[in-house]
C-alpha cells in the first residue's frame, strides 16, 4: 500500500493513500458476503441469494459504500501503523466520499486522501534564566486568636437577658411581618410573601438579614413592637422585591446573651483532639505556617508558568483542544454533583454548547502550559524514577489503608508519576529562575493554573441552573439569609457550628495545579474511585 505524507498547519498531517487492486477486490467481496449472509428476500433462503439478485435488491452504489467505508478505515490503520504516525483522535476525510463511490471499481486501484491530528510541535524561545516577581504570603498569628476566639463563640451558652434593651451581639427571638411601602404599591399586594415569621431567632450582627432589619432591633426592650424601614438590595434574588422599600413590625419576644467559656485546657480538650491548649494553638500556628509557605510557592509556581508560555509557539490541534474541553466540562459535572446539584437536569442540550464555547480559550491556555513543561523536560532530561513513584504509592495507600479496594491501581501510579514528574520541572525552572518575592497583595491577584477557567464553566452551569430555578419558582426565596424561622425554648441552651468553625479552622488555598486530558498533572488523591 503507497502512502504520501503531507505536513499541514493545525499540527495535522495529510496523508493520500493508494490501495491495490487486490485489497479493493477482497473488500467488495467480504461486503458482498455480509449482505448476502444478512439478506432477508423473499424466495431465498439466508446465505443464497444470488449475487445479481443482491446487487438488485440494495443497489450497486450502497455496496460499493460499504466496501470503501470498511476500505478506508482499514487503510489507514495500516497507514498510520506503517508509516509510525502518532495519530490523535479520528481522522477526516479530504476526497469526496461521492467521487469515491462512483469512481470505484472492485480488483482496481482506488487512491483517496485524508487528515489527521499529530501531537504539535513545540518551540520555546526561552526557558532558562526566567525573570518573575511572586507574592510572598506571610504567617499572621493574629489568625490563631481568631480561630479559638470562632470556637468560643461557636460554643457559647444562651442566658436569657431580662432588665436591659437588646444590644449587639445578643441572641433575639422576634415576630416579624413584611411588607412593601411605596406609592406605587397597592394595598392587596403590600404583603411581602414569604415575609413574616413567629419565634424567629437571629443573632444580632449586621449580615444575618437584610441591612437595617438588625440595626433596627438593637435598643428594643422585651415585648417591645416597633416598626422598621428597610431597603431591599438592587442583587437581591428575588427580582419582585429588588430594590424595594419595606418596613417590618417587629416584636422582640426573648433576649439571650453568649457566655463564652474559659479559654483553657478542659475547652481544649472539648472541641478539639488535644489535651492542652497549648498544644492546640501549636497546631494551629504549624498549620497556617505551612500554608503561608504553600501558597508562596503557588504563587512562585504560577509566575514562572506565565513567564513560560510567553516564550512557547505551538499550533494546538483541534483534537487536543476538543479533549481538554471535554475534560473540563466532566470536572464541572463532578463539581456541580458534589454540591448535591442535578447534574442530568442541568447538562442539558442548550447549556452544554455554552460551556464549550466558554471552556475553549481556558482549554488552550492549559494546553499550552502542559506543552511547555512537556518540552522542558524533554530538554532537559527530566524525568521520574520508577523508585520514587512505588515511594508515593506505598505512602498513598497507606492513608488510605481501609480504602484501597475502591482505588484504581493504574490511575493511581500514572496520577503520581505525573505529579512528580510536574513537581520536578517546576523546581528546575525555579532553581534556573530568579524569582523575587514581593509583599502579598502588590501584584494583581495570580491567576490559578486551573481554577479560574473551572469557575468560569461551574459559573456558567451554576447561572443556568439557576435562571430555571427561578422561572420554576419565584417564590422560594428566604427573605432572612440565616434561614428559616425557627421555635427556640427559654432555657439556657448551647450554640453549636461545626462546619463554620471547621471552615475557619482550615481555610487553606492549595497550590494551584494543571490538570487536564492534555497533561497529565492530575492530583493522585483523583484515582480513588475507579
Amino acid at each position: 500500500m503507497k502512502v504520501t505524507q503531507e505536513k499541514l498547519p493545525a499540527s495535522q498531517v495529510g496523508l493520500e493513500i493508494e490501495i491495490p487492486p487486490e485489497m479493493s477486490k477482497q473488500a467488495y467481496e467480504k461486503t458482498l458476503q455480509e449482505f448476502t449472509r444478512a439478506a432477508n428476500i423473499p424466495g431465498f433462503r439466508k446465505g443464497k441469494v444470488p449475487r445479481q439478485v443482491l446487487v438488485q435488491r440494495f443497489g450497486s452504489s450502497r455496496l460499493k459504500a460499504a466496501a470503501i467505508e470498511e476500505l478506508i478505515e482499514n487503510s489507514l490503520k495500516q497507514a498510520i501503523e506503517q508509516e509510525k504516525i502518532e495519530a490523535l483522535g479520528n481522522f477526516q476525510l479530504r476526497s469526496s466520499f461521492e467521487e469515491l463511490v462512483s469512481q470505484f471499481e472492485p480488483g482496481s486501484a482506488l487512491v483517496f486522501s485524508a487528515v489527521v491530528d499529530v501531537p504539535p510541535e513545540v518551540t520555546l524561545s526561552q526557558y532558562k534564566g526566567l525573570q518573575v516577581k511572586a507574592e510572598e504570603v506571610t504567617y499572621a498569628s493574629e489568625r490563631v486568636d481568631e480561630v479559638l476566639e470562632n470556637y468560643r463563640n461557636q460554643s457559647a451558652t444562651l442566658v436569657p437577658v431580662d432588665g436591659r434593651a437588646a444590644q449587639t451581639g445578643d441572641v433575639a427571638v422576634v415576630d416579624f411581618k413584611g411588607r412593601l411601602t411605596g406609592e406605587e404599591v397597592e394595598a392587596e399586594s403590600a404583603e411581602i410573601p414569604g415575609g413574616s415569621a413567629e419565634d424567629f431567632q437571629i443573632e444580632l450582627v449586621e449580615g444575618k438579614f437584610i441591612a437595617g432589619f438588625v440595626d433596627g432591633i438593637i435598643g428594643m426592650s422585651l415585648e417591645e413592637t416597633k416598626d422598621v424601614s428597610v431597603t431591599f438590595p438592587d442583587d437581591y434574588p428575588q427580582q419582585d422585591l429588588a430594590g424595594k422599600a419595606a418596613v417590618f413590625t417587629i416584636t422582640l419576644k426573648e433576649l439571650k446573651e453568649k457566655e463564652l467559656p474559659e479559654l483553657d485546657d478542659d475547652f481544649a480538650q472539648d472541641v478539639s483532639d488535644f489535651e492542652t491548649l497549648t498544644e492546640w494553638r501549636e497546631s494551629l500556628e504549624s498549620r497556617f505556617k505551612q500554608e503561608a509557605e504553600q501558597k508562596t510557592k503557588a504563587n512562585k509556581e504560577q509566575a514562572l508558568l506565565d513567564e513560560l508560555v510567553k516564550h512557547i509557539e505551538v499550533e494546538i490541534p483541534e483534537t487536543l483542544t476538543k479533549q481538554e474541553v471535554d475534560y473540563m466540562i466532566t470536572q464541572t459535572a463532578m463539581q456541580l454533583s458534589n454540591q448535591g446539584l442535578d447534574v442530568k437536569r442541568l447538562m442539558t442540550k442548550e447549556v452544554i454548547p455554552q460551556l464549550r464555547e466558554r471552556s475553549r480559550p481556558d482549554a488552550i491556555a492549559r494546553i499550552q502550559r502542559t506543552l511547555a513543561l512537556g518540552e522542558v523536560a524533554k530538554r532537559e532530561s527530566i524525568k521520574v524514577e520508577e523508585a520514587e513513584v512505588v515511594a508515593k504509592v506505598d505512602e498513598i495507600l497507606e492513608q488510605y489503608a481501609d480504602q484501597t479496594q475502591d482505588i484504581d491501581m493504574d490511575r493511581l501510579r500514572q496520577s503520581v508519576e505525573d505529579d512528580l514528574l510536574r513537581e520536578k520541572i517546576l523546581s528546575w525552572l525555579e532553581e534556573n529562575a530568579t524569582v523575587e518575592l514581593v509583599p502579598e497583595g502588590s501584584l494583581t491577584p495570580p491567576e490559578t493554573l486551573e481554577s479560574d477557567a473551572d469557575a468560569d464553566t461551574l459559573e456558567a452551569a451554576q447561572t443556568a441552573l439557576e435562571s430555571d430555578a427561578e422561572a420554576s419558582d419565584e417564590q422560594s426565596e428566604e427573605i432572612a439569609a440565616s434561614g428559616s424561622p425557627t421555635t427556640v425554648d427559654t432555657t439556657a441552651e448551647v450554640v453549636t457550628d461545626e462546619a463554620e468553625v471547621e471552615e475557619a479552622a482550615t481555610n487553606t488555598d492549595s497550590a494551584a495545579e494543571d490538570e487536564g486530558s492534555a497533561g497529565k498533572t492530575g492530583k493522585a488523591s483523583k484515582a480513588k474511585s475507579k
